[in-house]
This record gives C-alpha cells, structure tokens and sequence, in this order.
C-alpha cells in the first residue's frame, strides 16, 4: 500500500482560483520526495491538504489508506518559520512534539513521560543537537532552530513527515546541513518525507524523486537523472519562459519573504501553533 495517495485532487480557493488541479499521484514507503516549483505553484496546498490543514474541494487525499485529516497525529511537519518558544531550552521546545499524547494542560505543567524525555533527546541525537539541549532557543543560529524543529516533528512520532520551504531563510551551509539532518531522520527511522524546496542544487543533492509542479498541476515526476535543465527550465518558466538561469533563479529564495499566499508566516498562524488554513492559494 502507497504511504501517501492523491486521488484526482482539486483545491479551489474562493470561487475561481484553482490551486490544486486534478493531482494525481502515489508516494511509496521510505521515499524522500521533493516538491519544485514557482512560487504560487501549489506546492504549499498540496502539503496542506495532505496534513489535514485544508480540505480538497474534489478528489481524496489518503495516508497509509486513511483520509488524511483523520491522522494528523501520525504527521510531522516543519515550517519555513521555526514556531519555537525562545526562552525555552531545545530540549523543552523538542518535548511539545508529544502535546497530541499528553494534551495541552500536561504539556504546560511539564509532565512528561521518561519514554517522552528520551525520545526528545534521541530525537536532539538525530539532527546533531545533543550537547545543545539545554540551551535556550532564543540563543540559537537559524539553522539550529530548524534542527529543532525536526526534532520536534520526530517526538510527534510520525510516520510521515513533511517540510514546508525548511531552508528558505538560510545560508547554504545551514540549508545543506538542515537538509542532511532531515534525510538522516527519515533514513534512521524509516519515513516517508516530503518536502518543498527553490534551490534546486540542494534538492538534487538529498532528494529521491522530485514533482515539478506548476499552476497546480503535477508536470514532471522523475529522479535525480531525469531532471535535467530543460526539465527545471519547464518547471519554472513553462513553454515560452526564457530559460536563462532557470537553476540559478530556482536556487535563491529570500529570508523574510512572505509565504507563497502572500502572508507573512506569523500571519498564518492560529493561537495554538499550526498554520492556519487561509484563503489564498500557495
């Protein structure tokens, strides 16, 4: 059975703007999938309709052969922005990956389970930050607070996990060290992963498979041998684009810009934490 399966999948925000248009695709167990594309192409739509964030207007979204919104507590997901609480430690900030087992007052009081505690530091082991525990997020590099991040999406204890532009906001080395961290956790422990990405040197160089998407629709599906320039140049420009540059345009993505629905990334949160569904299409 696929991990993830998009079933003639159409998002349509308000009455006419099509952000997902008839997708249709299978994801397998184990695969490290990365998303491309222009801003504004999907690619964010097609993450929040599979975690349950937003509803497809028509089609089924399934994981693991249940609808998607049904097991949002077996998906872990990191955000472009790191959403930690900076007067706390790496370690406490790691913990509240358990707040869907332990509900929201146990979480407050800090009472967590021994087995909760480990998985939070096994999870710190994982993406390299283990020394760091107990050092307050507030102090931390961006790139350590995207590593926090993960951790914190593998104390959910998910067996999906998914990444929303992680390293758009970072240097190169961050973004590559951020990445390898979260191809280690989804090798060590035996995930589906699938994430968004603008640089494509970066994707090349940690992705299985790649979907090209572009005006909501999936146009390339292939391996690290099939995406070639021309294919970049098609995903990003489309018939008629100019081709110039087509990777190096794919490769920069700005600290601070705005998320591909035009909201700054705390506009489009809720009170509790997790990204709010929102009305514009990405």
């Amino acid at each position: 059975m696929p991990a993830v399966t998009f079933d003639d999948v159409t998002k349509i925000y308000g009455e006419d703007t099509v952000a997902l248009q008839d997708v249709s695709v299978e994801v397998g167990e184990g695969e490290f999938v990365i998303l491309l594309g222009p801003s504004g192409a999907g690619k964010s739509t097609f993450l929040r309709v599979l975690n349950g964030l937003t509803h497809p207007t028509e089609g089924t979204v399934t994981v693991g052969g249940r609808s998607a919104g049904d097991v949002r507590e077996e998906i872990g997901m990191v955000f472009q922005e790191h959403y930690l609480i900076e007067n706390m430690s790496a370690f406490q900030n790691a913990l509240t990956g358990a707040l869907a087992r332990n509900g929201f007052l146990r979480s407050l009081l800090t009472w967590h389970s021994q087995e909760d505690k480990r998985a939070a530091l096994e999870a710190l082991e994982t993406v390299g930050l283990l020394a760091e525990a107990g050092q307050r997020a507030g102090s931390m590099s961006g790139g350590q607070k995207q590593r926090v991040g993960i951790a914190r999406a593998l104390v959910q204890r998910p067996s999906l996990l998914l990444a929303d532009e992680p390293v758009a906001s970072l240097d190169p080395k961050a973004a590559r060290d951020v990445m390898g961290y979260m191809k280690r956790a989804a090798t060590e422990r035996d995930l589906t992963a699938i994430t968004s990405l603008h640089q494509v040197n970066i994707a090349r160089e940690f992705g299985d498979r790649f979907l090209g998407v572009r005006d909501g629709e999936i146009i390339f599906d292939g391996t690290r041998d099939d995406l070639t320039m021309d294919v970049v140049d098609e995903i990003y420009y489309g018939e008629g684009g100019d081709g110039e540059g087509g990777e190096a345009g794919a490769e920069t993505a700005s600290a601070g810009d705005p998320d591909e629905s035009g909201e700054t990334a705390s506009e489009a949160v809720d009170p509790a934490g997790t990204p709010a569904e929102g009305g514009e299409p990405t």
